[in-house]
């Protein structure tokens, strides 16, 4: 009693090895997984073929495909020796046979496997291709059902089992996620048989051709520059490394926190002027820093990039039960309250493994711009209570700082009331519902280019600033508000 699982190879019988051919012709029965392939017609006559393509047709999904298939050959395994045969290598694209191994080692059911030549080979052939050139092998149904394919866009990549027209449609839309519309691919119809046909089609058609069949498979050359964070990586590691750049070597990660906060500022000036392009490069000169960032540490023995993505990686899914697990949520507010009591419950006991009292306001990063960080604070206490009860309290509060701020008599105590100004004013922001942060960056916007324009103004007047008053530059002030009061970042 036992299962012998044999590769049938990728076309007609010239490609079964001598083992297989050997196996098949004494054998009385074999079992086939598909009827639909080359190698099938050319069997020995003397063999009974069973197949289980009357599966396919009962059942809705691959999975219930393959557990029927796999529990059919238990059964017959355990009452006699069977021979189970599949298209290629039995370990290269095949389900059955992974999950028929792990069930026959659970069950001590004997089994044993006959090589075949996968589709790999002819396929690599027909597009003159080297495997160890860091080629990616991928099943096109796996990689249609994600959103971000895994694939590294810096390495080629070939997609196995693409049957359909639909499939290839599904699998494009997928793609175009990490490559570009036109990227150059390869479909591969039949390969190694008579009825080879390579086709050279952009990504965006791939499913717009007439030779589709369950033989088909899709090559993706690499792109054209390096694309992948782990090329970033190997950069930012080339830059450390003893015969790298003097500068990168001399770095710190104390030294590099300034131009990590001017990059993340340089991010959001992008955003507030909505400049698509520029923020494309900002968030590259961001990533830079954290790669670099993660680098230093690798070097020091703290955590490795790798590291830092499972972390963010892990606390993501971990913070959505609602999408991986079984949580229900009606709206946003009820995603904010689920996501406040996770962390709280994650922080609960990061304290309990440290043996140190949990505060409100741990974790929140010295290094952020002080109106942010207020807001963060202010925030964090306005859960527990800790505000007015009416917006009248903080104006009251307001008017309270600035007579405090008038009484000041030494540079100590105006910065001390000055800060505490500040501090009410954030918190204004806060029941008006304007994110203080932003609303300075736009003040600064506004000032900046109302500004330029009296500069402007008073050049081509021929006007000597030396020579204007407060009064004419408020003049000229107000005819810059007046031209400019429909713009979007202009004060009324």
């Amino acid at each position: 009693m036992g299962i012998t699982i044999v590769g049938l190879g990728p076309g007609n019988g010239r490609f079964l090895t001598q083992e297989a051919w050997q196996l098949l012709s004494t054998a009385g029965r074999v079992y086939l997984r598909t009827q639909r392939h080359p190698a099938v017609t050319d069997l020995p006559d003397t063999v009974e073929l069973v197949s289980f393509d009357r599966i396919y047709d009962t059942v809705d999904s691959f999975d219930e495909v393959y557990e029927q298939i796999v529990a059919e050959l238990l059964r017959l395994g355990r009452e006699a020796d069977i021979v189970y045969a599949v298209p290629g290598h039995p370990f290269v694209g095949e389900s059955t046979v992974t999950r028929l191994v792990a069930a026959a080692n659970v069950e001590r059911v004997p089994f044993r496997v006959v090589p075949g030549l996968s589709f790999v080979e002819p396929t690599l052939t027909a597009v003159n291709a080297d495997a160890l050139d860091g080629l990616q092998i991928f099943d096109a149904i796996e990689l249609a059902g994600t959103l971000y394919p895994p694939l590294n866009p810096d390495q080629p990549a070939l997609l196995g089992q693409v049957y359909s027209r639909l499939l290839a449609g599904e699998l494009k839309l997928a793609l175009t996620a990490v490559y570009p519309d036109q990227h150059p691919a390869q479909l591969i119809h039949a390969a190694g048989t008579d009825d080879e046909i390579v086709e050279n089609i952009p990504l965006y058609a791939i499913d717009r051709s007439d030779h589709i069949g369950h033989l088909t498979s899709l090559y993706l050359p690499p792109l054209p520059a390096k694309s992948d964070l782990t090329a970033l990586a190997e950069t930012v590691a080339i830059l450390r490394s003893p015969n790298g750049c003097p500068w990168d070597i001399e770095q710190t990660p104390q030294s590099m926190r300034e131009g990590l906060l001017e990059e993340a500022s340089e991010v959001l000036a992008a955003l507030d002027a909505d400049d698509s392009d520029n923020l494309r490069e900002e968030l590259g000169d961001l990533l830079y820093h954290i790669v670099m960032q993660a680098q230093m540490a690798s070097e020091m023995g703290d955590f490795t990039l790798s590291d830092v993505v499972a972390g963010i990686e892990t606390k993501l899914r971990r913070r959505h039960p609602h999408v991986w697990g079984d949580w229900e949520v009606e709206n946003t507010a009820q995603v904010l309250k689920n996501w406040e009591q996770l962390k709280k419950e994650e922080k609960k006991q990061a304290a309990a493994e440290r043996q140190s009292p949990e505060s409100l306001l741990d974790n929140i990063p010295l290094s952020l711009p002080a109106l942010a960080r207020s807001q963060k604070i202010q925030k964090k206490v306005r859960k527990v209570g800790f505000d007015w009860p009416e917006i009248e309290g903080v104006y009251d509060k307001l008017h309270e700082e600035i007579a405090e701020v008038k009484a000041a008599v030494t540079p100590e105590e105006r910065a001390d009331e000055l800060g505490d100004l500040l501090f009410v004013t954030v918190n204004l922001a806060s029941w008006l519902g304007v994110d203080a942060e932003s609303a300075l960056r736009g003040a600064n916007l506004k000032f900046n280019r109302r500004f330029r324009q009296v500069e402007q103004i008073v050049a081509e007047r021929g006007l000597a600033w030396e020579k204007l008053d407060l009064a004419a530059l408020d003049k000229i002030w107000d005819e810059v508000k007046e031209d400019l009061s429909k713009g979007t970042f202009y004060f009324s």
